[in-house]
C-alpha cells in the first residue's frame, strides 16, 4: 500500500503501475470536501517520490465516480474574504497540477457520474475512458459559480473553445457518445472493461505508441487560436450566452470573459486567472442564493427519504376525473412506472384523459426522449375506466374533479366504498378545506390533500396536506408516490389556499390594489418580470384562469377575512363580470392570437383599458422600486405567516414551494432568503412606509422582534 487514508487509498497493482481510488467512508457518493483535498495532496506526494511507477490509474470505489464538491461547505467558505477564496482554489489547483506533472502517463476510469470536481479531477490525467452509460459534465453554473478546480483552463484546451463555452455555460450533464465525439474522453467501454482499457492506453504510452507528453502540453499550454480567431470565439459566445441566461444570472458570461483572459496564458497563469474569477462569483449573492437552493432541495429530499420508510407500497393507483389535470395526473404516473386507473362519468372525458397523456408522451418520443415502444408500454400503464370494478386493488386514490366542495365530498365518499379499508384516498384541490373534506369519510385517517400544479408534467411541485385526523402513514405514502412520479413532494398543513395559493393571493392583491392605484397593468408585469418572475401578475392571471383566479380569492377572502376580503372591486373582478377568462377563452388582461407554430402570444388589447377605467380610483405617482414593494411585501409576509402558524415545518419548505410552485425567482432564494437579504429590519421598515395599504403590509409582532433582535430566517 503506497497511501491508505478514510477517502483515498493508494496501491501497486501489476506491472508497475498505481490505482489511486477514490471511497469515501460513511458516504454513499465521493465528493471533494476539505478530506479528500488534503488525502489528495497526501496521496499525490507519496506518488512523487516513487522511483519505479510506470504509470497511474484513478478509480473509483462507488457506483459514481465523484459527484463533485462537497456544497455543505460552500456557505462558510463563500461567506469568507475574497482572498481566502482565491488561495483556497489555488491550494487545490497545487494538488490538480501535481497529479498533470507526474512522470509517467495517468488515465482515469469514470463510472456513474463525473461532475464539477469529479471532472476536473479526470480532467488532470493524461487520459480519460468512460463507462458507457455514465455522464461527465460541469455544472456549477446551476449554482451561479463557475469550474474553479482548472476546469475552465484544460477543458477549453482539450475540445476547443466553441465546445467548452457549451459545456460550462449551459451546466449539462453529457452522455458517453457526446464526450467522445467532442475528445471529451478518449474512449468509450462497458463497466467492466473500464480497468482494462486504461492499462491498455498505459501500456501504450509506455511503448511509445502513444505520447501522452504531446497530450500533456497541449491542456498546458495557450489555446492554439490567433488574436482574431479568439475574438470572434469569444466575443460571439458572449452575446449569445447573456441572450440565455439573462442579466440575473452572470456566472456564464463570466466564464466566457474568464477563458477569454487566460488564452493566451500557459497553465499555471491561467489558474490563477481562473480563481479570480470563481471567487468574485462566489461572493455575488446569486451564489449565495442559489447554494442555498440547493441545500433546501437537499433537506426536502432528506424528509422524503423519511416519509418513505414509513409508506405502504403502491403498485396500482387511480385517478378519478379524466380532464387534462386528470390527464396530466395519469401521464406522470404512467410514463414514470407506476400503472394507473383513470375514471371519469362519462366517454368525452376519458377521450380528453388519454388525448392528454398520448399528447405529452408523443412530444417525449419526437424529442428522441422516448423510444415508441416505451412510449406502448406507458400508454399501457393507463387502464380507462367508466366503473369502480378494479378499484379493490388500488392503493392510493387522486381525485382530481372540479374545483367544487358538494362534488368533492359526493365523489369521494363514492370512492371510499369501492376501494380497500388500506387504500390511501387524496384530493387534489387546489384551495378547499381537507378537514372540510374529510368531514364525511369513513376512515379520515386515510385522506390528504395532494396538490398538483398545472401543467403536471412542468411543475416539479405537489404539496401534500396533513388534515387534523390524517395519519402519518397517509403523509407517508402520499409523499413516497410523489416521489415516485418524480415530483418534489412538501407536507403542509392543512388551511385556506394551503402554502402555495394561500401566498400567490395576496400577491395577486397588491397587484389588484397597483391597478385600482392608476398602475398600467403591462407596466406591472414589466417591471415584476424585470424582478425576475417568469411572468408579470396580469399575465399569469390569464395563465391561471380568471374564473379559478376569483374562486380561489373568495376562498382566501372567507379563511382571512382581516387582510384578503376587500370592499372595492378589482380588476380580476371586471375581467370574470365581462367574460375575460384568459388563456382559456381568448381575452382576459391580455387578448390572445396562435402564432406560426400554433401556440398561444398574448396581444395587447386596448378593451381591457376602457373596461378598467371606473374602477381606477386616483392616479398615484409610482416608480419601479414602489411597484415592486407592493407586489412582493404581501406575498412575503403571507410566507411569514405561513411559518409562524406552522403551516410548514421550516424556511426551506416555505421557500422551496413558491420556487418549484409558483416559479419564484431562483436567484433570490425564495421569500423568505429575499427578507434576510434585505434584512429584516430593513423589509419590516419597508413594510411600515406601506401600511395605509392595509393589513395584508402589516408585519406580524414576532417580525418586529425578529427585526429588533437582529435575527434571520436562515442562519
Amino acid at each position: 500500500m503506497i497511501y491508505e487514508g478514510k477517502a483515498i487509498t493508494v496501491k501497486e497493482i501489476e506491472g508497475g503501475i498505481a490505482q489511486l481510488n477514490f471511497d469515501l467512508q460513511g458516504e454513499s457518493v465521493n465528493k471533494f470536501n476539505r478530506l479528500t483535498i488534503e488525502e489528495l495532496r497526501a496521496a499525490t506526494d507519496k506518488l512523487k517520490a516513487q522511483t519505479n511507477l510506470k504509470g497511474l490509474v484513478v478509480t473509483s470505489g462507488k457506483d459514481s465516480f465523484i459527484v463533485g464538491a462537497d456544497i455543505t461547505e460552500f456557505t462558510d467558505l463563500f461567506a469568507g474574504p475574497e482572498e481566502d477564496l482565491i488561495n483556497n482554489n489555488l491550494t487545490a489547483n497545487a494538488v490538480f497540477n501535481d497529479i498533470e506533472d507526474l512522470p509517467f502517463p495517468t488515465v482515469t476510469c469514470i463510472n456513474g457520474m463525473a461532475l464539477g470536481g469529479g471532472f476536473e479531477m479526470g480532467l488532470a490525467t493524461d487520459y480519460r475512458v468512460m463507462d458507457s452509460k455514465a455522464k461527465v459534465g460541469l455544472p456549477e453554473v446551476k449554482l451561479g459559480i463557475f469550474p474553479g478546480f482548472g476546469g475552465t483552463v484544460r477543458l477549453s484546451r482539450l475540445i476547443g473553445v466553441d465546445y467548452a463555452i457549451e459545456w460550462i455555460c449551459m451546466g449539462s450533464e453529457n452522455r458517453a457518445d457526446v464526450a467522445l465525439k467532442t475528445g471529451a474522453v478518449d474512449s468509450v467501454v462497458e463497466a467492466d472493461r473500464l480497468m482494462d482499457a486504461a492499462l491498455a492506453i498505459i501500456e501504450q504510452c509506455n511503448d511509445g505508441k502513444l505520447d501522452y507528453q504531446a497530450r500533456r502540453e497541449e491542456k498546458k499550454g495557450k489555446i492554439q487560436l490567433n488574436n482574431m480567431e479568439s475574438m470572434m470565439a469569444f466575443e460571439t459566445s458572449k452575446g449569445f450566452v447573456a441572450g440565455q441566461a439573462g442579466k440575473n444570472y452572470p456566472a456564464p458570461v463570466e466564464a466566457i470573459k474568464v477563458m477569454q483572459k487566460h488564452a493566451s496564458l500557459t497553465r499555471d497563469k491561467a489558474i490563477e486567472v481562473e480563481a479570480k474569477g470563481f471567487a468574485k462569483m462566489a461572493k455575488t449573492n446569486v451564489a449565495a442564493c442559489l447554494v442555498g437552493l440547493f441545500l433546501n432541495d437537499q433537506t426536502l429530499k432528506a424528509k422524503a427519504k423519511q416519509w418513505e420508510k414509513e409508506a405502504a407500497d403502491v403498485k396500482q393507483a387511480a385517478v378519478l376525473g379524466a380532464g387534462i389535470m386528470g390527464g396530466g395526473i395519469a401521464y406522470q404516473s404512467a410514463y414514470k412506472g407506476t400503472p394507473i386507473l383513470m375514471k371519469d362519468i362519462n366517454e368525452d372525458g376519458i377521450a380528453l384523459g388519454l388525448k392528454e397523456a398520448k399528447k405529452l408522451l408523443s412530444k417525449r418520443v419526437a424529442k428522441g426522449k422516448m423510444k415508441p415502444e416505451q412510449m406502448a408500454d406507458a400508454l399501457n400503464n393507463i387502464r380507462p375506466t367508466l366503473s369502480y370494478g378494479d378499484f379493490g386493488n388500488v392503493d392510493i386514490v387522486v381525485e382530481a374533479v372540479v374545483e367544487n366542495v358538494k362534488v368533492k365530498d359526493s365523489v369521494l365518499r363514492e370512492v371510499e366504498d369501492q376501494v380497500s379499508e388500506d387504500t390511501i384516498v387524496t384530493s387534489n384541490t387546489s384551495t378547499i378545506s381537507i378537514d372540510t373534506l374529510a368531514t364525511n369519510l369513513k376512515r379520515p385517517e386515510n385522506f390528504c390533500g395532494m396538490h398538483f400544479f398545472n401543467p403536471v408534467p412542468m411543475m416539479p411541485l405537489v404539496e401534500v396536506i396533513r388534515g387534523e385526523k390524517t395519519s402519518d402513514r397517509a403523509i407517508a405514502t402520499t409523499v413516497a408516490y410523489a416521489k415516485a412520479m418524480g415530483k418534489t413532494p412538501i407536507v403542509v398543513n392543512n388551511c385556506p389556499g394551503f402554502l402555495v395559493n394561500r401566498v400567490l393571493f395576496p400577491y395577486f392583491g397588491g397587484f389588484a390594489g397597483l391597478v385600482r392605484d392608476g398602475a398600467d397593468f403591462q407596466r406591472v408585469d414589466k417591471v415584476m418580470e424585470n424582478f425576475g418572475w417568469p411572468m408579470g401578475p396580469a399575465y399569469l392571471l390569464d395563465v391561471v384562469g380568471m374564473d379559478t383566479g376569483k374562486h380561489a380569492n373568495e376562498v382566501m377572502a372567507d379563511g382571512f377575512p382581516d387582510r384578503m376580503k376587500t370592499d372595492w372591486k378589482s380588476g380580476i373582478d371586471v375581467m370574470y363580470e365581462n367574460n375575460r377568462y384568459g388563456q382559456k377563452n381568448g381575452k382576459g388582461f391580455y387578448a390572445y392570437e396562435e402564432d406560426k407554430r400554433g401556440k398561444q402570444k398574448k396581444v395587447v388589447d386596448e378593451e381591457t383599458y376602457k373596461l378598467l377605467e371606473p374602477i381606477v380610483k386616483e392616479q398615484k405617482e409610482l416608480t419601479d422600486e414602489d411597484i415592486i414593494a407592493r407586489m412582493m411585501i404581501p406575498l412575503c409576509m403571507e410566507t411569514v405567516r405561513c411559518l409562524e402558524d406552522g403551516i410548514v415545518e421550516e424556511p426551506a419548505d416555505a421557500d422551496m414551494g413558491l420556487i418549484y410552485g409558483i416559479g419564484f425567482p431562483p436567484f433570490r432564494g425564495g421569500a423568505l432568503r429575499y427578507i434576510d437579504d434585505m434584512g429584516v429590519d430593513t423589509f419590516v421598515e419597508l413594510a411600515d412606509k406601506y401600511a395605509d395599504l392595509g393589513p395584508l403590509y402589516h408585519p406580524t409582532e414576532k417580525l418586529r422582534e425578529m427585526a429588533k433582535n437582529g435575527e434571520k430566517f436562515f442562519g
